[in-house]
Parts: structure tokens; sequence; C-alpha cells
């Protein structure tokens, strides 16, 4: 039965290279597997792009293309990558940049573009595509004024098409985590576009895989004291059968751990219906999987059921929600909590008498509620040894949101007793929102364009 390997060398933007060149390396696989997005992420690049037009893919990108390179042209393992971003065009360049500063001849680069909505927007409602936020049903034109960018989740289907046409890389934009694991699967195994169970599992499969380490031990709940050498944890690898048999491992010699209790925990990270998990090539039923320790750090996966991909396809838009002032003082012991809460009392009264009041405020204290919220014990903060506060708020101008800060700084001499930890006003930064929808597929997937260039010197 014809088989294919598959390792994971990425789960965001800002992850270790390392993990990829030890899959690389010691993982025996055909296909390396990296996923740099996140919605947060869109948003960051966004920024760059906004700032800078050559920008707007992941700045690591040519890093990872650096350490890996010179180790899967060897052994003859393509890569694939949404590090694209919202500038999926400029990371190829930078791609075969890099190979050709490497002296790597030959190399094929493939573009899949069509994600990018950004223009799109009164052409799609016309269309008849309302793109009403998914979470409120508020209609678009509330934010259209301050859109900035839009990208739809692509599915495997151009990822095929870019293996099948010779790519070596791949560099995608906005494709689904999920589906950059399965294209090489459906390319190597010949897996129909309605075989829904085979697909499930490629889906389950790249759900396991898209946050690198936490399948391996990383992030772990249980008995993570007892996690092996996470300092150079292995990333993960799947074994893939045409008749959708799987197996889940790490490299040999790597850290970390592989066992049904690590894999589990992963396969419920950010799920919200288990019985429906969407993806833009089939929706999977993840209640239905089968995971069984099958030898030293290895899992087997089976039972997977999947049923018809859905009709729309999820988008997410980006637009101008106002400008980020936030103040920060730590406090310590005694009466910590006490001393940041009238700080906390103090800000709000000084931003009053200045006119500088937030859209909305986040006050928090660090060390205390900040993760708990409402659920944090007070009582046992009341004797903390030391406190952060920390507040945030959301204004209309910049101008705002840099003079709010400001005027917490007097509070190092004028407020309760102070020992360092932060006083200094931190700069204003544009925030932007996050508006998910739904668009027809058709209407992005007729768009879409895969482009394969080969670097020469």
């Amino acid at each position: 039965m014809k088989t294919v390997r598959i390792g994971a060398g990425q789960g965001f933007y800002g992850d270790t290279p390392d993990g990829a060149v030890g899959v690389a390396e010691r993982g025996d696989v055909a296909y390396i597997c990296c996923d740099a997005l996140a919605e947060l992420t869109m948003a960051v690049l966004q920024k760059d792009r906004m700032r800078d037009a050559g920008g707007g893919f992941a700045r690591d990108l040519p890093a990872f293309m650096r350490a890996l390179l010179p180790v899967t042209r060897g052994k003859g393992i393509r890569i694939i990558t949404n590090g694209g971003g919202m500038n999926p065009v400029a990371a190829a360049a930078a791609v075969r940049q890099v190979a050709g500063e490497l002296g790597i001849d030959g190399l094929r680069v493939a573009t899949v573009s069509g994600d990018d909505i950004t223009t799109r927007f009164d052409e799609l409602r016309a269309r008849g595509a309302e793109l009403r936020n998914m979470d409120t049903g508020a209609d678009l034109a509330t934010i259209r004024d301050r859109t900035v960018f839009g990208v739809a989740y692509l599915g495997a289907r151009p990822v095929v098409e870019a293996l099948a046409r010779g790519a070596d890389v791949v560099v995608t934009g906005r494709v689904a985590d999920a589906s950059l694991f399965l294209a090489p699967m459906v390319h190597e195994l010949g897996w129909r576009w309605d075989d829904w169970d085979r697909l499930a599992t490629g889906v389950v499969l790249g759900h396991l895989m898209e946050c690198s380490g936490q399948a391996t031990g990383g992030n772990f709940s249980g008995d993570w004291w007892n996690i092996p050498d996470l300092d150079r944890v292995g990333y993960p690898v799947c074994e893939v059968g045409e008749d959708g048999s799987a197996l889940l491992t790490k490299p040999a010699q790597t850290g970390g751990r592989v066992s049904v209790e690590t894999v589990a925990e992963q396969l419920l990270y950010e799920v919200l219906d288990p019985h429906r998990y969407l993806n833009p090539d089939v929706v999977a039923d993840f209640t239905s999987v089968r995971l069984e320790d099958s030898g030293a750090d290895t899992v087997s996966i089976s039972g997977v059921r999947g049923s018809a991909r859905p009709d729309q396809l999820k988008a997410v838009i980006g637009y101008l929600d106002g400008w980020l002032g936030a103040a920060m003082i730590g406090y310590s012991w005694p009466n910590a909590l006490a001393k940041a809460r009238h700080a906390a009392l103090l800000i709000d009264r000084l931003a009053e008498r200045a006119g500088v009041v937030p859209l909305e405020q986040v006050t928090e204290y660090i060390g205390i509620d900040s993760l708990h919220g409402d659920a944090a014990d007070l009582g046992a903060a009341a004797d903390a040894n030391e406190v952060t506060l920390r507040i945030a708020g959301r204004f209309a101008t910049e101008a705002e949101a840099r003079s709010f800060p400001r005027l917490a700084t007097p509070l190092a001499l004028n407020g309760p007793p102070f020992i360092g930890g932060g006083s200094t006003p931190q700069a204003a930064r544009a925030l932007l929102g996050v508006w998910p929808t739904l668009v027809p597929r058709e209407h992005i997937e007729d768009g879409v364009e895969v482009v394969v260039d080969e670097v020469a010197r």
C-alpha cells in the first residue's frame, strides 16, 4: 500500500526553525508543512504591508528557508507554507532570493494567490455575498469606510495543483491550516475530492500537526513536568496510507512525547463543534476519531468520518478600530494589590479631568486577575509579593492614545509607594478589528491563481 510521510515545520509566526530542521534531518519525510498564520497574524502582516508595499508576509520566512533548503534540497523534501500572508507574491520572491544566495539552481517555487479580497468587497456584495458579521449579524456597511484588508480561507486544491506542476516550495496566503497538510496526501495518494472520510482523516492529521510541538508534549496540561527535553522537542510527523490509515509520531532522538493524551489534547484545541469541524475541503466529525498508542511515541488515528464540504468559505475582514493607549506600573509588598487598585482609581480621575476618556477600557492586575478575571482568588492575592497594574484603553484618535499613559507617569512619585516596574509610557498603537464572515466559494475559487517560477542564476 502506498504511503506518504509528512512533517510539521512551524506552528506560528515567530516559531523556531529548529523543529523543522529536525524533521528534515531525522523525520524521513517527503513534505514539510509550515503554518505561520492566525487571524491576529493577518492583522499584523497587513500593518506591515501598509507601511511597506513589499512587506506583508512572515518576516521569518527567509530564515526558515535558509535553515531548511540546504537539507530539503538534497533529500528531495518539498516545503509548503502559508507564510505568504498578505503578500504571497513578495514572499515567493524572497524564497527565490534565498535559494539564489545559497546557490540552489532549478528550485521550483509556486505562488498561490486569490485569497486576498481587500479590493473586492463592493464587487462581492454586488454578486450577492452579504459579508455580514457571522457572530453578530451586523452589516458590513457599519465598518465599510474603515476596512483595510480581507482574506478568504482557501482549501487544499490550489496547493495540490502546485505540487502536480512540480513545485518544490509552495508559498500561499490564507490557506486553512489543516489544508496545508491535506494537500500532499491528496496529491500523493490520489484521494478523490468527494472521498469525505479520507479527506476528513487528512484534516484531523493537519489539525494535529498545525501547532508544531503542541501535539508532541508542548503546552501539555497533564504531567508536563515529566515531558523530556522540551528544549529540543520533536515536531510531529504523520505516516498516511492510501486507505486512510494513519500514524502520528516524531523524529527519533528528539525531545517531547507522543501519546494518546498529548494528541487528544491537541485534537480538542480551538474546536467549536467537535461533531462538525468546518474546513474548506470537508466537514470532519472529531467525535468519530479513535486514538490508540501504537508503540514508542506513536499513536494510530482511525475511524474518522467526514461529510460534504461547506458551500461557503470563511473570510476575515480587518478594519481600523481606533488606537491603543496603555499604562503599566508595578507595586511591591506590603499591600501591593491595594496600592495598584488605588493607582487605577487615580488614573481614572486624571483621565476624566483631562478629557481623555477611552471608548473601551481594561484594567487588570498582572499576577492576580489578568488571566482568570472574576474567577481570581483575591483573598489569596491580598498578601501578594508584587503586582503590576495595567490599564489599556481604546481611543478614537492617536493623540488621545498617546496622552493617556502619560497621565500615569507622575504617580511614580505622586501616588502609592512605588518601587519600579514600568511607569514609562508605552507607544500608541493602531488597532485593527476582525470581522468574520462567509463568502460563496465560487466567488473566491474562480479567482485563485497558481504560478510556478524556477530559480536560475
